[in-house]
C-alpha cells in the first residue's frame, strides 16, 4: 500500500474512575504559541495550520483559519472579513492546479473557512494551501489529502490510523507526530476528546501539569471554546498530521464537559455556569467551526464514510441524543426507556448495517461497547446475584457512561447484529485512556460457550491519564495484575494495556481487520519515540479478535 501514497509533506472525571476501580481490583516547556499570543505580525497569517477532513471518492473538506491582523485573535470577535483563496493540485509544486476557488474568513465564524471540494478523483492523492491579502498574497503552509475509492470499485485495502483522548496539559501531541510520518495511511480517525474543557491544573493537577491551555479557566462560551480549538490547533504535531492526512473525527463529553447527555453533565453546574444549552450550543458552534468535519445534519456528527467495496464507516454520536447516566451498580441501566444513541440515531446505524454492502462495516464510536464488569467475581457469578439484587444482569458495571450503562441499546444492536446475520462489523473506540481487543459477546456471562457478534478494537490515549499515571507507580506494576483480574471476570476481553500512550494503525483487506497499537516512550517529551507493541486482527466471518506476532508492513 505504501507505493500508492506520496511522501508526508515538509512543512473528578469518569475516566479516572474507571482506571481507579481497574487498579482497585489489583489491591512546562514552552510551544510554538498560545491562541493568545498567536499573532500575525502585518497583514493575514496562516497561525493554524491547514486540515482536510472527511475524503469522499469525489471530493474532501478543506479547513484553515486566518488571522487577517494582530488584533483578530480566536474567540475575540475582531478582525475584518478576508478573502481567501484556495487552490488543489496533483502535484507539490502547484503546477497542475485542478480545482481552486474564493470564499471568506468572517469573524462571524471566527475566521475559520472551509471548502468542500467536489469534482476530484477517487483513490487520489492531492495537494491543497490557501492565500489571503491583497497584493502579495499570503500563502499558507501546503497540505497533502487523499480522496476514498469509488463506492462500488474493488479496493485490495485502506488503513488508518486510529487516536483519542489529547489532554494538552498531560503532554506533548508525539502520537500525531508518528502518524504523520506514515506515507501508507489512507485518513486518521479521531475517536473523540479532541480537547479538554477543564481549567489549568485540574486535569492534571498543577504539579504535573507539562504546559499550560488557553484560557486558563474552564471553558463555558463560545468564545472560550474557540480559544481552547485554536490552542490545539498551534500544537506542532497536530498541525503535521492535519496537514499530511485527512483526519475523520467524531467528539465525545470532553469536547463540552465531561460526563456530557444531552440535558447536561458532571462536569456543569446550572447555577454558576449557565444553562447547559448555551454552553452545549457554543461548543458545537467552536467545533464545527475549528474542525475539518462535514455535519450529517444540524448539530451532530453521526454520518458514513465509504471505502469502495471494502469497508464502510459508521461514526456515532453518543452525546447529544443519551439519556443522564444512571449511577454505579444502579440496575436502572437495564431500563429501555434509557438510550445511549437516541431511537432515530440506532435505527439508522441498524438499518446502514443491515443495507451495507462493504466487506466491513466498521463503527466509530466514542465509548465501549464491549462488557465490562470490574470486581472479584467473574460475570457469570454476578448475574444470578445481579437479577436477585436488581443489578446490571452483565455484571456489575463501573463506567455507566459507556454502553455498559445503556444496556438496553446495546442489546438490540447485538441481537439486530445476529438476527440480520450481519458479520465483519468491528467497533473502534476511545475514551477510556487503556488499549483493548475485545470480541463483543451475544452473552457475557455465558461466554465463550455463546457466540461473539462483533469485534472491537479500543485504542489508548495520545495523553491523558491512565493508571500509571494516576497512581503515580512504574508502568507495568500495579496494572498487570489488574488486568490479569479484568480478563479473568470479563473472557470476551482477550488483551488490556493499561499504561501506556499512544496511537493504533487498522488495517482492513478483505480477509481481515488488524490493529497494530503503538505506545510512545513518554507523554512530557516531546521528542518522544514510538514502538510497537501487540497486534489483534479478526478473521473475516468470524466475529472473534486473535493476537497476531507482528504489525502490518
Amino acid at each position: 500500500m505504501t507505493s500508492r501514497h506520496l511522501p508526508p509533506p515538509l512543512s473528578a472525571p469518569s475516566r479516572r474512575t474507571v482506571v481507579k476501580a481497574a487498579a482497585a481490583t489489583a489491591v512546562a516547556a514552552p510551544v510554538l504559541g498560545s491562541a493568545t499570543a498567536a499573532r500575525a505580525a502585518d497583514g493575514p497569517a496562516f497561525l493554524h495550520g491547514v486540515a482536510s477532513g472527511d475524503p469522499l471518492p469525489d471530493g474532501i473538506l478543506l479547513w484553515t483559519r486566518v488571522t487577517p491582523s494582530p488584533d483578530a485573535i480566536p474567540g475575540s470577535g475582531r478582525g475584518a472579513d478576508t478573502a481567501v483563496r484556495w487552490e488543489v493540485a496533483e502535484d507539490r509544486d502547484f503546477s497542475r492546479v485542478v480545482a481552486h476557488g474564493t470564499t471568506v474568513a468572517r469573524a462571524a465564524s471566527d475566521h475559520t473557512v472551509k471548502a468542500d471540494v467536489r469534482g476530484l478523483a477517487p483513490a487520489t492523492a492531492y495537494w491543497f494551501r490557501f492565500s489571503a491579502g491583497e497584493g502579495t498574497q499570503t500563502v499558507s503552509p501546503a497540505g497533502r489529502t487523499r480522496t476514498a475509492p469509488a463506492a462500488g470499485a474493488a479496493t485490495p485495502g485502506v488503513r488508518f490510523g486510529v487516536v483519542s483522548c489529547a489532554n494538552w496539559e498531560a503532554g506533548y501531541f508525539s502520537p500525531y507526530r508518528h502518524l504523520a510520518a506514515r506515507a501508507d495511511l489512507d485518513a486518521v480517525l479521531h475517536l473523540g476528546d479532541y480537547i479538554y474543557e477543564y481549567a489549568s491544573g485540574s486535569y492534571p493537577d498543577a504539579k504535573y501539569v507539562v504546559r499550560q491551555h488557553e484560557p486558563r479557566h474552564e471553558i463555558l462560551t463560545l468564545a472560550d471554546y474557540r480559544t481552547r480549538h485554536a490552542t490545539y490547533k498551534t500544537d506542532p504535531d497536530l498541525q503535521t498530521l492535519h496537514a499530511t492526512h485527512p483526519v475523520i473525527a467524531i467528539w465525545d463529553d470532553h469536547e463540552f464537559a465531561n460526563d456530557a447527555w444531552s440535558g447536561g453533565a458532571e462536569n456543569h453546574t446550572p447555577g454558576t455556569e449557565g444553562a447547559w444549552a448555551d454552553r452545549v450550543a457554543g461548543a458545537k458552534q467552536a467545533y464545527f467551526e475549528w474542525m475539518p468535519v462535514r455535519a450529517s445534519t444540524e448539530g451532530t456528527v453521526y454520518r458514513r464514510l465509504r471505502f469502495g467495496n471494502l469497508a464502510e464507516l459508521h461514526l456515532l454520536d453518543l452525546r447529544s441524543f443519551r439519556s443522564q447516566q444512571a449511577g454505579i451498580g444502579s440496575g436502572a441501566v437495564d431500563d429501555p426507556e434509557r438510550s445511549i444513541t437516541g431511537r432515530a440515531q440506532l435505527d439508522w446505524l441498524k438499518s446502514g448495517l443491515a443495507g451495507s454492502d462493504a466487506a466491513w462495516k466498521l463503527v466509530g464510536t466514542s465509548v465501549m461497547i464491549s462488557p465490562v464488569a470490574f470486581g472479584s467475581l467473574p460475570a457469570h457469578l454476578l448475574e444470578p446475584l445481579a437479577g436477585l439484587l436488581g443489578l446490571p444482569k452483565e455484571g456489575l458495571a463501573v463506567n455507566v457512561d459507556q454502553w455498559d450503562g445503556y444496556t438496553d441499546d446495546r442489546k438490540e444492536l447485538i441481537t439486530h447484529l445476529r438476527d440480520r446475520s450481519i458479520t465483519n462489523t468491528v467497533f473502534l473506540t476511545g475514551d477510556i485512556h487503556m488499549a483493548w481487543a475485545n470480541d463483543v459477546p451475544v452473552k457475557a456471562a455465558t461466554y465463550p460457550l455463546s457466540a461473539s457478534a462483533a469485534t472491537e478494537f479500543v485504542v489508548t490515549s495520545v495523553t491523558s491519564d491512565n493508571i500509571d499515571d494516576i497512581l503515580h507507580v512504574a508502568p507495568q506494576t500495579v496494572s498487570v495484575v489488574a488486568a490479569a483480574a479484568v480478563k479473568a471476570a470479563n473472557r470476551h476481553v482477550k488483551w488490556v494495556d493499561m499504561d501506556s500512550h499512544g496511537y493504533g494503525v487498522l488495517d482492513v483487506t478483505a480477509e481481515r481487520s488488524q490493529m497494530d497499537y503503538y505506545a510512545v516512550s513518554d507523554r512530557t517529551k516531546r521528542d518522544a519515540t514510538s514502538a510497537w507493541t501487540r497486534s489483534y486482527r479478526t478473521l473475516s466471518g468470524t466475529q472473534k479478535v486473535e493476537r497476531v506476532d507482528h504489525p502490518v508492513l
